[in-house]
Order: structure tokens, then C-alpha cells, then sequence
């Protein structure tokens, strides 16, 4: 197993949790944030794919960067839906719903790749949207007003786009990843830059401008460099296990330095939800086993 890479991972993954932390405290609204986040990612990224030499070896597919655009496409809605539920609930809650990505993802590939989906599979869907309703609270389900107020359909959206991003990135092999994170983060300034109000940026205080660098520069240009640099010498068991190291911090610093405290009803919420999730992502060897044999 390589340790370094493993190290790389999880500390992207923590990293990575602390995002609801900086997006709160930013002080601008979710699409001006994530147009700051493009343009940190592009300049990062892009320069690190200039400096290592990787942009003379890359082989270039006039199919995969078509498809890599539109994965951009749902990448920057993804962030911005992300953030913009953070503006409406805690970062707990979001995280919670934004996880279900996993899911989607798994509905999509049974709808559009004809995979397989078993019946463990059906009863973690319906425990994750049990634990959604949970998580939500039944009282924001009483009125169409409420269920938008609640911020529930922004990070649900984030979850669907974070989704698609997945799905249409899984036959995505020519490419770096340096070069599908450039064009990706690329489209997003040209896609944000008509709907940016640069007024926002007026009278911000240091602290805020420390947060707002801190989420593109650390929590997308450094962290998708570990994450780029470690993800391809792991195990996919691996990476699934670790991947659940970024709601952990996320819930463990909003409990901790925002004060949230769920409610019996939503701790039980977020329980089911990751429950689901996890079975989702690491099926016990014996199901995959039966499976690859059903087959």
C-alpha cells in the first residue's frame, strides 16, 4: 500500500471538510465565490501543469474535451448549488444531502449503462431518502414555501450536479487530470463571469478576503493537487473509505465551531443517510462476489 499517497488523500479529504467553515465566513454570495474559486483553480493548476511539462505530453481527444466541458458545466453548478446551501442551512445538514452523490450516481449508471442495481442497493436508496426527510425536518414538508426556504433543493442540486460530474468523468482516460480540471475550471469563469456582481467585493474586510483566497487556493488548487497525485496510486476500495474523511471534519468543525446541534430527529437522519451511502460504496465482499457470479 503506498503510505504517502494514503497520507496525500485523507489530508485533501480533511482539508476539503473545512470548506463550509470558509464559505460562511467569505461574506459573498455562492456564485461570486465559486467565479474566485475558477479563477484560483485555473491559475494553480494550470501552472503546475505548465511547470511539470505535462501540457507537451497531453493527448488531446476532440471527443473527451467536448465531454470534459460539459463535466465542467456541472462542476461549477455543483459548487455554486454547494454554496449556496451553506447560505440557507448548516454546514452539517448540507454535507449530509450533498453526499448522496454516491447514490446518483448509482441510479444513473442503472438507467443509462443498464448496470446492475440489486436489492441492497434499493433499500440503501430508500434509507438515504428516509434519512434526507429526517435530516430536512418533516415541518419544512408542510408548504412548497418552506421547502425552498429550507435550502434542501440547493444542496440536493449540488448533490445531482457533483453526480453527473462523476458519471460523465468515469470514460474520461486520455486526459490529465491537470488538463480536465483546467478546461473544467476554465468554463466555469466563462459561465459566471456575465452573472458576477463585482460590487460585492467592495468593503471586505481581511478576514474576509483571507477566507475567500483560502477556498480557491487551498481548497482547490491544493487540495485537488493531492487529490490528483494520490487518487490513481490507490486501491478504489481505498479512496471510497477516505472520501468519508471530508463529511467527518465538516460535521465534527461545524459541531464544534459554529455550534450545531442536530436534533434527535436529524442525528438519526444523518445516520441513515451515510449508512446508505456506505453500503452503496463498500458492499461487503461477499455481495460483490455473489454478484460478479450472477453475472
Amino acid at each position: 500500500m503506498n503510505t504517502s499517497a494514503m497520507i496525500k488523500l485523507a489530508a485533501s479529504m480533511a482539508i476539503f471538510g473545512s470548506i463550509g467553515l470558509f464559505t460562511v465566513h467569505a461574506g459573498i454570495p455562492a456564485v461570486e465565490l465559486v467565479f474566485v474559486r475558477c479563477i484560483c483553480a485555473t491559475l494553480f493548476l494550470g501552472g503546475l501543469w505548465l511547470a511539470t511539462g505535462g501540457h507537451k505530453t497531453e493527448a488531446w481527444n476532440l471527443k473527451e474535451v467536448i465531454q470534459t466541458l460539459f463535466c465542467g458545466i456541472f462542476l461549477v453548478l455543483n459548487w455554486v448549488f454547494l454554496f449556496k446551501a451553506f447560505e440557507e442551512m448548516s454546514i452539517s445538514v448540507t454535507i449530509s444531502i450533498y453526499n448522496l452523490a454516491p447514490i446518483f450516481v448509482l441510479i444513473l449508471g442503472a438507467i443509462f449503462l443498464r448496470e446492475r442495481i440489486t436489492i441492497g442497493n434499493v433499500l440503501a436508496i430508500a434509507v438515504c431518502f428516509i434519512g434526507s426527510i429526517f435530516i430536512i425536518g418533516i415541518e419544512h414538508l408542510n408548504s412548497l414555501e418552506a421547502f425552498m426556504n429550507s435550502g434542501f433543493l440547493w444542496a440536493l442540486l449540488s448533490a445531482f450536479c457533483y453526480a453527473m460530474t462523476m458519471f460523465l468523468s468515469k470514460t474520461l482516460k486520455g486526459l490529465s487530470p491537470y488538463a480536465t480540471t483546467f478546461l473544467q475550471t476554465m468554463v466555469g469563469i466563462v459561465m459566471l463571469l456575465p452573472m458576477c456582481d463585482f460590487s460585492v467585493f467592495h468593503g471586505l474586510s481581511e478576514k474576509n478576503i483571507f477566507f475567500i483566497l483560502g477556498t480557491g487556493i487551498i481548497h482547490t488548487g491544493f487540495v485537488y493537487y493531492l487529490f490528483f497525485d494520490s487518487i490513481r496510486k490507490l486501491p478504489t476500495i481505498v479512496v471510497s473509505v477516505l472520501t468519508f474523511v471530508d463529511p467527518v471534519v465538516a460535521i465534527l468543525l461545524d459541531t464544534i465551531l459554529l455550534g450545531f446541534r442536530p436534533s434527535i430527529l436529524q442525528t438519526i437522519g444523518i445516520v441513515l443517510v451515510f449508512g446508505g451511502i456506505f453500503y452503496t460504496v463498500l458492499k461487503p465482499k461477499r455481495v460483490r462476489k455473489k454478484e460478479m457470479a450472477a453475472e
